[in-house]
């Protein structure tokens, strides 16, 4: 058998509370202040949990994307996506969306009909994903995979949902163009979880709610803190201390680095600023096409 090491933690990020869309609170864990990028990772979104009164719920309206791929994982409620390519759908509890903007697509998450008229509780999380500049004007890709599809494994201490990669023998149903892990792991108190985790990949665990540690030197993950693992090691070790009150929640995220220049301004990813110009200038002469009328 190949010798194995667990990673230790080399940083923990705390969420700075931003408000993004039409007013949507949000915790980002980056970009930050202290931390740009985790390579091919370019942006970590937690939305919510918010308590929206009947009519004053608010979301993403219209706007733009290229160069990188968006990944929208719901926890409570219903956010509905249209894009100028045509796609609706509409994310309930535990769904996702993985949309590869590349060349350039315009597109909305608004929160579902029914939240919208009666309100409710919002969560969710987005990721971004940057693409390699042979990708970055690739076709646009549209996909949604209901929670049902999801790979779930469940002990009596571990549950982990596969949205991308594998754990504990599952292999996630949704097609990635950076070889990545997205797992949702759930310890009870007193449970612990190694994962397998290749060596060049760069990883991060969030705490959802719920506090626990990270890494074999048991660095304390409080909810809504990033703990960024170092490389020096081909597994990541989480748990939950045993006099603890409530599970822990956390996600695992890593993924294969790019190592090319990022040019980023707003809705664009690019790898100069030439491109971000470009970028601009295709979007404002509707290039990128619009939403129809609802």
């Amino acid at each position: 058998m190949p010798n194995t090491k667990s990673r230790n933690v080399s940083r923990v990020i705390e969420s700075d509370r931003v408000m993004e869309g039409a007013g949507v609170a949000i915790r980002r864990s980056f970009p930050s202040a202290g931390l740009e990028d985790i390579d091919p990772f370019l942006l970590l979104d937690h939305m919510g949990p918010i308590q929206f009164a009947p009519g004053q719920a608010v979301g993403f309206p219209d706007h733009p994307h290229r160069g990188f791929e968006t990944v929208t994982y719901v926890l409570e409620g219903k956010m509905e996506h249209r894009d100028s390519r045509g796609n609706h759908g509409v994310l309930g509890p535990g769904d996702v969306q993985w949309m590869t903007a590349g060349s350039g697509v315009v597109h909305s998450e608004m929160p579902g009909e029914e939240l919208r008229k009666n309100g409710g509780r919002l969560q969710g999380f987005q990721l971004w994903v940057n693409l390699p500049k042979v990708d970055k004007l690739t076709e646009p890709r549209y996909q949604e995979v209901a929670a049902a599809r999801l790979p779930v494994v469940e002990t009596k201490d571990v549950k982990v949902k596969v949205v991308a990669g594998e754990s504990m023998g599952q292999h996630a149903a949704i097609e990635t163009r950076t070889p990545m892990l997205y797992l949702h792991f759930t310890l009870q108190p007193g449970a612990s979880v190694t994962q397998a985790v290749p060596a060049e990949f760069n990883a991060f665990a969030y705490a959802i709610d719920g506090a626990g540690f990270a890494g074999p030197g048991a660095t304390p993950l409080a909810e809504g803190h990033l703990a960024v693992f170092g490389k020096n090691g081909d597994q990541v070790e989480l748990s939950n201390p045993v006099d603890a009150r409530a599970p822990l929640n956390v996600l695992l995220i890593a993924g294969a680095p790019i190592g090319e220049p990022v040019a980023r301004y707003g809705p664009f990813v690019m790898n100069t600023k030439t491109e971000i110009y470009q970028a601009f200038a295709d979007y404002r002469s509707g290039r990128m096409g619009v939403i129809e009328a609802r």
